[in-house]
C-alpha cells in the first residue's frame, strides 16, 4: 500500500489566479468558493495537508477564499509564469520524497458514487502503488482542453487502464493513430480529469525537461516518458469534471451542482420558465 498525505493545487497559470476565488451554490445548497470545494475535495480523501501554487501578489486572496479551511493551505508562489511542469516543481520542497495527489485550480467534481471523486483516485493509487491519473471519457470535439491517453485495459478491472501514451490537446487525427482504446465508440477518447497521483519520478523527470528545453513543459509530456519506464495507470471516475475556465464554465458547473443537490426542482421550475421567456 502506498500513503499520500498531501496534495498539490496548482492555480498560478495565466487567467487561473482568480478562478478558485470565483462563489458557487454547492449540491447542499450553502454558497462556498470553488477554492473551498476543491479543499473539501481534497479533504475527503483522507488528506488534510494542502499546497497552493499561486502567483505573486495573491496570497491574501487565497487566504479570505479559503475561509475556515486556510489553516489546511501551504501557499508556494510560482515568481514566474513558466508554465504548468514548473508550477508542479515549485511545490518539490513541500511533497519532500512522497507521492502526492494533485488537483488543478480550474476544475470542480461532482461524484456519481458515493466517495468523492479524488477519494477514489486515492484508494485506486494506494492499492496499486504508482502513479494514477484520473481520466473521463470525453468527445474529440473536447481534446483541444485536456491531456490525453492511451493504452490497454488491465484485466478484471472495469475502469482501470495501463498508459503506453500520453499526448497533450492532440488533434483528432493524432488521437485516432495513437490514443484509441478498445472498447471506446469512435470519437471518444480517454482525457484527463484534472486529478492525479504523482511519484517523486515525476517530478524528476519533469526536472529534467524544465532544464533541457526552452519554453513551457505540459505535464503530459513528463507522464508520457512515465508510461515508457514503469507501471502508469488511468482510473476512469464515476462522476464529472467541470472546466471552470473555459467559455460557460462556470455556468455549466453551477448548472451541474443545482441538478444534482437539494435544490434542483426549483432550478428546473427557473429552467423552464427561463426557456419560456426565451422563444
Amino acid at each position: 500500500m502506498m500513503k499520500i498525505s498531501k496534495a498539490v493545487v496548482t492555480a498560478a497559470g495565466p487567467g487561473q489566479s482568480s478562478l478558485p476565488l470565483q462563489r458557487l451554490v454547492d449540491r447542499d445548497g450553502i454558497e462556498k468558493t470553488a477554492l473551498e470545494m476543491i479543499i473539501e475535495e481534497v479533504a475527503a480523501a483522507g488528506i488534510e495537508s494542502i499546497a497552493v501554487v499561486l502567483s505573486p501578489g495573491t496570497e491574501d486572496a487565497f487566504c479570505q477564499a479559503a475561509g475556515k479551511l486556510v489553516e489546511r493551505l501551504t501557499f508556494v508562489v510560482q515568481q514566474e509564469a513558466h508554465g504548468y511542469g514548473q508550477a508542479l516543481l515549485c511545490a518539490r520542497d513541500y511533497v519532500g520524497n512522497q507521492p502526492f495527489l494533485h488537483l488543478v485550480g480550474d476544475h470542480l467534481y461532482l461524484s456519481r458514487s458515493g466517495m468523492k471523486c479524488a477519494q477514489q483516485l486515492v484508494q485506486v493509487a494506494s492499492q496499486h502503488a504508482c502513479t494514477v491519473s484520473a481520466v473521463q471519457p470525453t468527445r474529440e470535439q473536447m481534446l483541444p482542453y485536456f491531456g490525453t491517453v492511451g493504452g490497454l485495459r488491465v484485466a478484471q478491472e472495469a475502469n482501470l487502464f495501463e498508459v503506453k501514451r500520453v499526448l497533450e490537446k492532440p488533434t483528432p487525427t493524432l488521437a485516432e493513430q495513437e490514443l484509441t482504446i478498445a472498447g471506446f465508440r469512435n470519437g471518444t477518447y480517454l482525457c484527463f480529469f484534472g486529478m492525479h497521483v504523482l511519484t517523486p519520478t515525476v517530478l524528476d523527470i519533469l526536472e529534467h525537461l524544465v532544464q533541457s528545453r526552452t519554453g513551457p513543459i505540459p505535464l503530459a509530456d513528463a507522464l508520457n516518458d512515465l508510461a515508457g519506464r514503469q507501471r502508469y495507470l488511468a482510473c476512469e471516475i464515476d462522476g464529472l469534471r467541470y472546466n471552470i475556465g473555459v467559455k460557460y464554465g462556470l455556468l455549466n458547473a453551477q448548472l451541474a451542482l443545482g441538478l444534482a443537490g437539494v435544490d434542483r426542482d426549483r432550478i428546473l421550475t427557473q429552467l423552464v420558465e427561463l426557456l419560456s421567456v426565451q422563444r
